[in-house]
């Protein structure tokens, strides 16, 4: 038995060595299948990769081969813009020429004899009335805005420095009357006082309003302690004052302007980023030029410039508009303006990799002062919403008494006066703070709980100390806070609340028609476009239409912007909204020549938002597309995917719902030197027929709304 055990133990480690053997030889045998494999592997992918490789280079020769004619092509296009420019350069003379041929009694804002007469005129004028103040005012800030519009709209090149000027110096001018002229107003009402008593209190209050102003005054005719608070019924304004004033000789007026013209200047001015065209007729030499170094060319098309420093435009406050400049790197002061890089390019002159864009300037003109007070309110991240209230303590003067038939009035040379609060000998002891309540505007948006401030005439800024116990009533659309003297106050709103935004779409609609949409975290802006116009469709805030009274009203797209800032509904980014608002920076070669290329296209193709856009990288933006023809929406399966770099449009092969991004052409597509030819390849004879038909004011229109909302960069 022992033998037999022995023996099975024997033959058990023979049979163990061959499975060993065989194991090892399978191995092997898998080692060498896998090499080979791997081998074979990498010898395909080295192969594909010169396949593809070659094919990419064969593209790379295509497009250079055609990339003359068609920057010739898209020159041609170009001059659609030219041709909007000379219209409204046109335009304006003729709106001059008219104006001057009605002989309607108004004056030019823009001929300084002409408006110096008018405000002269008003000056001396004694008419001290309050419903002939607001009438005129409405006159005062027609020619204010008329002179605003053409700061903005008024490219540099047709514009001197001393014009600019003078025409900041006579808006300062306007606005100063027209508060002058509302402190007279006010001095008058009050001497009259007496005749407007309240029957309940004895006091006086009236309230006299227009679609401008919400005048509120209060004059304390018994000086009883028990009348110290008041709420104006036909405004919603209210007030309770401390008892010391209660007793007094003491007159309340909250002046509601729905307008501000208490802001430095600069803030109503910040210019719409300006640019002009692209010559592609320069291009096309600047490429001849260059073609030898393409990498050099890339490179040197994608640096940023730096920029020089601009003019001021506006100014600072209430000082003088030429003394601005002093002031132009101070907090509140800070406007280097967009426009002035159409002064360092000529008209068409310029290849692009020298055009120094306003874009451009987010970089380089970054060394304005740092804020070092908390209490002041940085006005490129907070700006007032529905215009400011000057809340006055008056000294009530001397009342008109009624002798048999005859009134009599005691006439003092100091005109109206300001009541001290605290008073000023007693400044190291307390007082106790004034409550105010205002009644928030319809005709504005306050997306969150606005920030209340109030103005600093000797700092020029608005700031946040001297104002306690801020509540919001959210369902009467108020809010009550305490005050430690009087002022003027504004309700301040983020600027950049509705940015970054969530989506965007321009769509056509018609011949020279088109619908611009823009949705953000708290709204969707709907924009119709027609011709040289444009119209705020509507409004919608949580399923709601709101701002109705601003609907349905076409005008210019400067006026639009004015419009829905002055609302609340800002989606037009300034030149520092980059370090407020999270976004990844585009370059601004590849941003400005898409919005361009985008307004070409824009009568026959849809654009809209891509979430991959903020992966494809600084130098490339990338947007959907479809060619659309009819009114309805476009269908999700409609959309395809594009990349432009300004220099190269290319058509993805990802959708918007693969997984990960990916610069790979879509199959059987091709490189193109324009975004318009990489269109031209998928697009019928229909949709390239209306492209050249569009009509140059309507593709103006679309690169201004393009431009201004920045929606490559800021969504």
């Amino acid at each position: 038995a022992n033998i037999e055990s022995g023996g099975k133990k024997k033959v058990s480690k023979a049979e163990q060595l061959r499975l060993q053997k065989e194991e090892e030889e399978k191995r092997l045998k898998e080692e060498e299948e896998a090499r080979l494999q791997a081998q074979q592997e990498e010898a395909a992918r080295l192969e594909k990769e010169r396949i593809e490789q070659e094919q990419m280079e064969n593209l790379k020769a295509k497009d250079q081969e055609r990339r003359e004619s068609e920057l010739a092509e898209l020159h041609s296009l170009e001059q659609k813009f030219l041709s909007a420019q000379q219209w409204k350069t046109d335009y304006r003379a003729c709106a001059k020429w008219e104006h001057y041929l009605s002989c309607d009694g108004s004056p030019d804002p823009t001929v300084l004899q002409e408006i110096n007469t008018f405000m002269s005129l008003w000056r001396e004028d004694q008419n001290e009335d309050i419903q002939r103040v607001m009438q005129k005012g409405e006159q005062v800030l027609n020619l204010i805005e008329k002179l605003q519009f053409l700061l903005l709209d008024i490219p540099p090149n047709e514009i001197t420095e001393k014009e600019t000027v003078q025409y900041q110096e006579s808006i300062l001018e306007l606005q100063n009357l027209l508060h002058q002229k509302y402190n007279e107003a006010t001095e008058h009402l009050l001497k009259t006082a007496n005749m407007y008593e309240d029957s309940e209190t004895g006091n006086m209050q009236a309230v006299i309003k227009d679609k401008n102003v919400t005048f509120c005054i209060w004059a304390n005719l018994k000086k009883k302690v028990r009348f110290k608070n008041h709420v104006f019924c036909d405004a919603q304004h209210g007030f309770d004052l401390p008892k010391s004033l209660a007793v007094s000789s003491v007159a309340v007026r909250i002046l509601h302007t729905h307008y501000d013209h208490v802001s430095p200047l600069w803030l109503q001015h910040q210019s719409v980023p300006k640019l002009e065209v692209l010559d592609s007729k320069e291009l096309i030499q600047h490429w001849k030029d260059n073609v030898e170094e393409p990498e050099e060319e890339a490179k040197n098309a994608r640096e940023e410039p730096t920029m020089p420093t601009a003019e001021e435009m506006c100014s600072d406050g209430r000082k003088s508009a030429s003394s601005f400049k002093e002031n132009s790197n101070s907090v509140t002061g800070i406007n280097e303006t967009e426009e002035e890089t159409e002064k360092k390019s000529e008209i068409l002159d310029i290849p692009p990799s020298q055009v120094q864009d306003p874009l451009m300037q987010e970089k380089t003109n970054e060394k304005e002062e740092v804020l070092t007070d908390e209490n002041i309110v940085d006005l490129q991240q907070f700006v007032p919403v529905g215009g400011v209230y000057r809340i006055d303590a008056l000294q009530l003067p001397p009342q008109v008494k009624q002798i048999k038939d005859w009134s009599m009035v005691e006439l003092l040379a100091v005109g109206l006066e300001v009541y001290p609060y605290p008073p000023e000998e007693a400044e190291n002891t307390t007082h106790p703070p004034i409550q105010i309540t205002l009644r928030l505007s319809d005709s504005v948006m306050y997306f969150e709980d606005p920030v209340i401030g109030r103005w600093d005439p000797a700092g020029q800024q608005w700031r946040t100390d001297g104002i306690s116990n801020v509540t919001y009533e959210t369902q009467e659309k108020s809010v009550t806070f305490e005050l430690d003297a009087f002022y003027t106050i504004a309700l301040l709103q983020d600027a950049h609340c509705n940015m970054p935004y969530q989506a965007w779409e321009l769509q056509p609609t018609g011949m020279d028609e088109a619908l611009f949409i823009v949705t953000t975290v708290f709204a969707t802006i709907q924009i119709q476009i027609k011709d040289n116009q444009c119209m705020l469709s509507s409004v919608v805030v949580e399923e709601k239409d709101v701002l109705s009274h601003l609907t349905g009203k076409w005008i210019s797209p400067l006026d639009l912007r004015a419009v829905l800032k002055k609302a609340g509904v800002n989606i037009f980014p300034g030149e520092y909204s980059h370090k407020y608002v999270s976004v990844k920076k585009k370059a601004p070669l590849a941003e400005v020549r898409a919005y361009q290329q985008m307004a070409l296209a824009a009568s026959a193709f849809a654009f809209a938002w891509s979430k991959w856009n903020l992966e494809a990288g600084q130098e490339q933006v990338v947007f959907k597309v479809s060619e659309h023809l009819k009114a309805d929406s476009v269908k999700d399966k409609d959309w395809s995917l594009y990349m432009f770099n300004g220099e190269k449009a290319q058509k993805l092969k990802i959708t918007e719902t693969s997984e990960d991004f990916s610069e790979e052409l879509e199959e059987d597509s091709e490189f193109h030197s324009t975004l318009y030819h990489m269109l031209k390849d998928f697009a019928s004879k229909e949709a390239i027929a209306r492209v050249k038909a569009a009509s140059f004011l309507f593709i103006d229109v679309v690169y201004q709304l393009l431009l201004t909302t920045r929606v490559l960069t800021y969504s």
